[in-house]
């Protein structure tokens, strides 16, 4: 049948020879040249041979075979090359080397997890990411360099997220799981996170997620690592001993070793498939290049590469790096085929309106997306529509290929444009928590800079910078340029504080133990004195050492309940021996009190005989009645004075001498003094007395002195007189006070004597036998 068609054929020969000096339009791209440069591809992890560019030479007719006009062929088509003179090497240079003995590569994405840093703590060490992929890598820095971004930018972004999800279908669900805010997390939620996402996803969809957790894991442990070192040595360790067991740690490397074996476990059976499916996709190249010089009936060769374009289908996913490039060559031999199928337009002319009506519901899909509210999931909707669009669909008429792409390419721009002022309202976030970060820390530098030099006052610091740094790590993501350097000035105030803080306990440490000392003496003396009977000389000096206990400061705590407690005891049970001592007197003293208010009475009720010699003999007889009553409660003390005021009413209307009247009084004064608990008591009224004399002799002195100057003046000056009447009265008050003093100096004999015969004699100490 073809033969019947060699005009056509020829036709077809001519015409395909006007395109040998223009460009075959790529349908990704059509301002670009279909045949442009593949890029050079590698395995996973691996990189390939050089190939030779699909340049010049590639997409064109043979010129000389065209010119020589030989259609003596055996149909006429053998004229015909493929336009694609460099195919064979191409497919030899996408096509990675396979070695049946040969162990798969490391995939890339392991392999740039693995090219790592090193951090050493101590004796642990831990990796963050060195590197990241390229798609990895614009989306982290996407924030700061997305103004930059132009269309060629973003389709190649789109491009490059299509050929990582074409690897494994399963790597789309990436997109569905949530990427949290991993850096206000703290270790053991971020431990709890990658156990959740290990155990629950698919591992080939959370490298990012995986990443993201590792390194603010890694860099919260290394500044709880330096936290735990920094207060070892300030203990008094030595740096080469630190060692910390970290459950948060072994957990988290447990987990992570985890994934990193089922990680690896996946790619190697991926890359095995991989490398298969590239070889077979190859192979239908091929055989699509081939139909184009098949020497058979024009419908065979349609049905044959219905045949071709649904083996494609299935043939399943390529290395990512070589995912473009296979799929740009795909179709530019599909456009080759459908320029030779004009020969039956009928057919072409199908499958053309087919696709064109495909390529404007994508068209109308993607237009609508830029009216979604949700970015996030139009963009990843926008990229599937790419895919589909360069996978699922093939060309259209030559007429309509720029202008559906055009407005395939306005459609990406606005949500392109979109996505942009995101970043750009993402960017003012950015500062604005940059700012709030940059207060915090300084907030928590004027604290590292007065730290409080009490106890007290340094929790409530120390509670302070914990609220600043909860709020730190829930203020928000920062700029990416100046994210490490936020971080490390954060961490150095912080270190701060806690440096000055450990020199602060350091320091208290050592105070407290010196504190420890004092306590343990004073309770040492509590002891001893708890039993004590001499209640004058204890009493005082017991409640002394309760006062000094209360001006020493703090101890070790572990020491603090059970040496407040054996203190305690001590004082109380001394107290308790003293309360119930004052208990039996108090209820003396009310008994007395009783007594002496029936005496006083008795005093009121006396009537005086008129003989002054009886009157004096009852009165002496009532005041020796109330001196043999003890002490009154001191809040009843007055009832002496009541009583001496009658006294002085009687010894008045009696006529006896003042010193007379004040020696009887005395006597209870005497009374008193004898009974009184206070043994200064009679010291001090010995210094009363004394001074008192002192002062009578004194003006006695100055008296007689004025006296002087009258001593040409007759006696019945009242001058003088009075002179002589104030020296006869001091006269009388030294008399007075001097007997007054010696009733005190016979009490205090009796008392001496008193305390002597109880005492006993002195024993001396037995000798050693």
């Amino acid at each position: 049948m073809l033969e019947k068609k060699d005009g056509i054929l020829q036709n077809n020969v001519e015409e395909k020879d006007k395109l040998k000096s223009s460009d075959v339009r790529s349908e990704a791209n059509p301002s670009s040249d279909p045949s442009a440069d593949l890029d050079s591809v590698s395995d996973r992890g691996k990189e390939t041979e050089e190939h030779e560019p699909l340049g010049a030479s590639s997409g064109e007719i043979d010129k000389e075979s065209t010119e020589s006009g030989d259609s003596s062929g055996a149909d006429g088509k053998s004229q015909i090359k493929s336009k694609e003179t460099g195919t064979d090497d191409v497919a030899e240079s996408i096509l990675p080397k396979i070695d049946s003995g040969e162990e798969a590569p490391t995939p890339v994405g392991k392999q740039d997890e693995e090219q790592a840093e090193t951090v050493v703590v101590g004796e642990e060490k831990f990796t963050e990411v060195g590197k990241e992929k390229k798609s990895d890598k614009k989306e982290k820095e996407a924030s700061t360099d997305h103004a930059e971004e132009g269309e060629e930018d973003v389709l190649e972004e789109i491009d490059d997220s299509n050929a990582e999800d074409a690897e494994d279908e399963d790597n789309k669900h990436r997109h569905t799981i949530p990427m949290l805010d991993y850096h206000s997390m703290t270790m053991e939620n971020l431990v709890g996170e990658l156990q959740k996402l290990v155990r629950n996803e698919k591992v080939q969809a959370i490298k990012k997620h995986v990443d993201g957790i590792k390194y603010e894991f890694d860099l919260k442990f290394v500044e709880f690592i330096e936290q735990k070192k920094e207060e070892f040595v300030n203990n008094g360790g030595n740096e080469i001993d630190f060692k910390y067991n970290s459950v948060d740690k072994r957990q988290f490397n447990e987990v992570y070793a985890d994934y990193r074996e089922k990680r690896d476990q996946y790619y190697k059976r991926l890359d095995r498939s991989l490398k298969d499916n590239l070889a077979n996709r190859l192979k239908i190249i091929d055989e699509l290049k081939g139909l184009v010089n098949v020497e058979e009936d024009i419908n065979t060769t349609y049905k044959n590469f219905k045949d071709v374009q649904e083996r494609w289908r299935n043939a399943g996913p390529v290395p990512r790096t070589n995912y473009n490039n296979v799929w740009r060559t795909y179709h530019h031999h599909i456009e080759i085929f459908y320029d030779f199928l004009h020969l039956n337009r009928e057919l072409r002319d199908l499958d053309f309106k087919h696709n064109l009506e495909e390529k404007l519901k994508i068209i109308e899909r993607a237009e609508a997306l830029g009216k979604e509210p949700d970015l996030g999931m139009a963009f990843h909707e926008l990229q599937n529509l790419h895919k589909v669009w360069k996978e699922d669909i093939g060309p259209v008429d030559k007429e309509h290929r720029e202008a559906i792409w055009e407005r395939f390419s306005n459609a990406t721009k606005v949500l392109h444009q979109r996505r942009q002022e995101h970043y750009k309202e993402l960017d003012k976030v950015y500062e604005q928590n940059l700012g709030l970060k940059n207060q915090i820390i300084e907030d928590i530098r004027k604290i590292a800079s007065s730290v409080s030099n009490n106890h007290r006052g340094l929790q409530q610091q120390i509670k302070e910078v914990e609220k600043l740094r909860d709020a730190f790590f829930k203020a928000g993501k920062v700029p990416q340029k100046v994210n490490e350097q936020t971080w490390a000035a954060f961490k150095s105030t912080v270190r701060d504080f806690n440096r000055a803080k450990n020199n602060f306990y350091k320091n208290l440490k050592k105070d407290q133990q010196e504190n420890l000392e004092k306590k343990r003496a004073l309770l040492k003396l509590a002891i001893s004195l708890k039993e004590s009977e001499d209640w004058d000389t204890t009493t005082p000096e017991m409640k002394r050492i309760q006062s000094e206990w209360k001006q020493i400061g703090h101890v070790p705590r572990k020491y603090s309940d059970k040496l407040w407690n054996d203190f305690k005891k001590a004082c109380n049970h001394y107290f308790d021996r003293l309360h119930a001592l004052k208990n039996d007197a108090q209820k003396e003293e009310y008994e007395n009190l009783e007594k002496k208010n029936a005496c006083l009475e008795s005093l009121k009720n006396y009537r005086l005989t008129g003989e002054k010699e009886k009157d004096m003999t009852a009165i002496k007889a009532i005041i020796t009645e109330w001196k043999t009553y003890g002490r009154v409660p001191f809040s009843k003390k007055n009832i002496n004075a009541k009583f001496n005021k009658i006294l002085d009413a009687l010894f008045r209307k009696l006529k006896v001498s003042q010193q007379e009247a004040e020696l009887l009084k005395y006597g209870n004064k005497i009374q008193q003094l004898a009974n009184a608990d206070n043994e200064n008591a009679i010291y001090k009224e010995r210094t009363f007395i004394r001074r008192k004399i002192e002062e009578s002799k004194s003006e006695i002195r100055q008296l007689e002195t004025n006296l002087q100057f009258f001593s040409n003046a007759s006696e019945d000056n009242p001058l003088v007189r009075e002179v002589v009447k104030n020296i006869d009265r001091h006269k009388e008050s030294l008399a007075t006070w001097k007997a007054k003093l010696k009733k005190l100096n016979i009490l205090e004999n009796n008392l001496n004597r008193e305390a002597e015969a109880d005492n006993g004699p002195e024993e001396e100490p037995q000798e050693e036998e």
